[in-house]
């Protein structure tokens, strides 16, 4: 094997014996400031406070530390490196090993890989030594160099402008999604950020922070950022115990939709005490309210009522997440424009583990005659593209009610929710970019979209779309110019 290579061992003491004397100078003359502060910005966006955080290639642990994890460990196979990390860095655990053969024990929710993989000789073998570190929910987050900078980078190093390395690899992001699936991990998100690597005041921010992020400028941004997870399966604890699952309908107006949300809900999950379904009422102007009362009287489904405190889907989808009891909790508008039949096939999305977030989607198949007026379908196509941009991750159709996820992943979007404050009257988009900020793996769901039977829409095309339309703008500058 590989690792008795004596090309190998020469290749690694070229490299160790490179970054101890890298240690031993002032890092802030040898690297720009402004580069690794902007790094440590992103990263700390991407990743929230009090996380099990493992940093592979943590240098003198900086990075590692602005994460403020509540289980941090950082890796580096220069002892100089380690030794400095440790005295800065003590409520950290630092280990000095080659990643090549790493050998440590615990699970983590995220790990990172910052400007590494350029420098290693195999990345495909670093990859897969981190499987045994990761849940289904871990996330591992990459950066490195594009290769179009090759050549401004070597003449910085030149200059003496950019810290002085060996010979890189230069990957692509194609070579690394490529490598990643040959290592049994999945690409959920990709970008680039970083036009412009010089620190000059309100220039470099606006150049790094907005031009970076719009084409064509982001064709020449320095620094490719991924976002990966394993190739999922069914998570252990689920498979003798499958998960429970409540399923919130929100309604207002739908008297005449009751019985047969009832009749039509599927049995789903675990659990003796079959399927949770929560109405929440939301101000009715017929007798809804008493329509669930009577229909949970008579029903022997497992079932329970509120009322919505305040207005508002978004109001209501709170109030009754807040109250739910299952595993996976799911939404279904009551105007059963999306049919209950296929909430089943949400519920083996999550199940499975090849989804963390599962978004209803109604623009794939043809849809019946009335479901959806044709400008707003033109709004909804529009949505969809605004934010696959904002999010980074393909979202057909951020407007369907229908969705999916993990009480747990609720209950961490509820401790994040301070970062967007109660933005969102709808319900969906609070969920959504929570999901995004999180960096879960969103899925889109086809479902075939259906006539109203009953009642009328509670969406005003014109006022709601304008609502939207500053909904996408205060998002930007809390997800895409950050």
């Amino acid at each position: 094997m590989w690792p008795n290579d004596p090309y190998f061992k020469k290749y690694s003491d070229e490299r160790r014996h490179n970054w101890d004397g890298a240690a031993n100078l002032d890092r802030d003359k040898k690297c720009p400031r402004y580069y690794r502060e902007y790094l440590t910005r992103v990263y700390r966006f991407c990743i929230p406070e009090g996380a099990r955080v493992l940093e592979i290639g943590c240098g003198k642990g900086f990075l590692l530390a602005s994460l403020k994890p509540s289980y941090g460990v950082g890796v580096d196979f220069s002892q100089s490196m380690i030794t400095a990390a440790q005295k800065r860095y003590p409520g950290l655990r630092f280990e000095c090993a080659d990643a090549h053969c790493l050998e440590i024990e615990g699970e983590f929710d995220y790990i990172i890989l910052s400007d590494v993989l350029n420098d290693v000789w195999d990345v495909q073998t670093i990859l897969e030594k981190l499987h045994p570190l990761c849940r289904n929910e871990t996330k591992i987050i990459f950066n490195f160099f594009s290769h179009l900078w090759k050549g401004p980078l070597n003449f910085a190093r030149r200059l003496g402008l950019a810290t002085p390395t060996l010979r890189q690899n230069w990957l692509t992001r194609e070579d690394m999604a490529n490598l990643l699936y040959l290592s049994g991990y999945e690409v959920f998100r990709s970008w680039s950020e970083f036009l412009f690597p010089v620190g000059i005041p309100i220039v470099s921010d606006f150049l790094n922070k907005f031009l970076a992020k719009i084409w064509p400028f982001k064709i020449f941004d320095l620094t490719n950022f991924m976002i990966a997870r394993p190739k999922p399966s069914v998570r252990r604890a689920w498979k003798q115990n499958p998960p429970t699952v409540s399923v919130l309908v929100p309604a207002r107006n739908e008297a005449g939709n009751i019985m047969a949300i009832l009749d039509r809900i599927p049995e789903m999950g675990g659990g003796g005490g079959g399927t949770e379904i929560i109405f929440v009422e939301g101000n009715s102007s017929d007798d809804t309210y008493e329509v669930i009362t009577r229909a949970i009287e008579e029903s022997e489904r497992n079932c329970v009522l509120y009322r919505q405190p305040g207005r508002g889907k978004g109001d209501a989808v709170r109030t009754g997440f807040a109250k739910a009891n299952g595993d996976i909790l799911m939404i279904l508008d009551a105007d059963m424009t999306v049919p209950p039949e296929d909430l089943p096939r949400f519920y083996d999305a999550i199940y499975s583990g090849r989804a963390e977030f599962v978004n209803g989607v109604r623009l794939v198949y043809p849809m019946q005659e009335r479901a959806m007026r044709f400008f707003n379908l033109l709004g909804n196509k529009f949505f969809s593209g605004a934010f696959s941009w904002l999010l980074g991750q393909t979202l057909r159709d951020s407007l369907c009610g229908t969705k999916a996820l993990t009480k747990s992943n609720y209950e961490r979007i509820v401790q994040n929710r301070a970062y967007f404050g109660d933005f969102d009257p709808f319900g969906d988009f609070d969920l959504i970019f929570g999901a995004a900020k999180l960096n879960l793996r969103i899925v889109d769901l086809p479902v075939r979209y259906r006539d109203r039977t009953y009642g009328d829409t509670n969406i005003n095309r014109w006022r709601h779309g304008w609502m939207l339309l500053k909904m996408v703008a205060y998002a930007a500058f809390k997800i895409k110019f950050v």
